[in-house]
């Protein structure tokens, strides 16, 4: 029988550890991401440059490339291949790989020279990277992607057959959040409407993974569900909050960040809502 992922011991570890998480981003979403690394108990740095990127990779315990920055496609490269020797996870959002070809080249040759530990993207874009389609809407996704109770097999089946290929850990994440290593797979249920109007959200959870990555660098699967989990829960907990208050989605992002470093182990193993597939 499979061991039950022990979600509040990841969490546990990622405060104990508190590595440091090289993120190369976005400049719509750096703050939040940083914040949001911070509030869980990890270090952020966010190194751009060339012609230092990798020697901070040295030193970092993970790293996070988000090709919102696909201008800086080529630091992603050299600090993707120095993580690689160095044994360090890697977690690779693919944002918006669909829209266009300069993306699509550059994911493919990041997948091509780097060990990719976690693919975390929503549902559009982990179809363009299984079936080589281009689907969504800007940085979000299709409405006809987005992840259904009746829809969950065929997403589960996607996000496992990218998994095999690449030997990453896939997270489909939307309304319904698939992980999976293409062996075990989960449907994590946390979470809420109002995280879809924050500019970052999926930003922010590709960053959380890296922490969680960077904490377990042998627990991916683990690491990577703990992530979606304490996100979605810390996400519920601000809706609460927002609605209680009356106030609106620039509170809700706030509220967030605080609930993530409110969060406790017990917190997120009592809130925790997720099926194995």
């Amino acid at each position: 029988m499979e061991r039950k992922p022990d979600l509040g011991g990841a969490l546990e570890a990622l405060r104990a550890r508190a590595p440091l998480i090289h993120l190369i981003t976005n400049f719509v979403t750096v703050n939040d991401c940083a914040n949001i690394v911070l509030a869980a108990g990890a270090a952020p740095t966010m190194a751009r440059h060339p012609e230092e990127v990798e020697e901070i990779t040295a030193s970092a315990q993970a790293l996070v490339c988000n090709l919102g920055a696909v201008e800086h496609g080529e630091s992603m490269r050299l600090a993707g291949r120095k993580a690689s020797l160095l044994g360090r996870p890697v977690v690779l959002d693919p944002v918006a790989v669909g829209a266009s070809g300069v993306r699509r080249k550059l994911v493919a040759r990041l997948l091509e020279e780097v060990e990719v530990a976690v693919i975390r993207g929503n549902a559009s874009e982990i179809r363009a990277l299984a079936l080589g389609v281009g689907a969504g809407s800007g940085v979000d996704a299709a409405p006809g992607d987005l992840v259904t109770e009746r829809g969950l097999g065929r997403a589960a089946e996607l996000a496992g057959g990218l998994a095999r290929c690449t030997g990453a850990v896939v997270v489909l994440s939307g309304p319904l959040d698939v992980v999976t290593d293409g062996r075990r797979a989960f449907v994590g249920r946390n979470g809420c409407a109002e995280m879809a109007r924050v500019t970052g959200s999926g930003c922010m959870l590709s960053a959380l993974t890296g922490a969680f990555c960077g904490a377990l660098p042998e627990r991916r699967l683990e690491a990577a569900l703990a992530a979606v989990t304490a996100l979605g829960v810390s996400g519920e907990r601000a809706d609460r909050h927002r609605c209680a208050g009356g106030t609106g989605n620039a509170t809700f992002r706030n509220d967030l960040i605080d609930g993530m470093e409110l969060l406790t182990p017990d917190i997120l193993e009592r809130e925790a809502r997720y099926d194995a597939l």
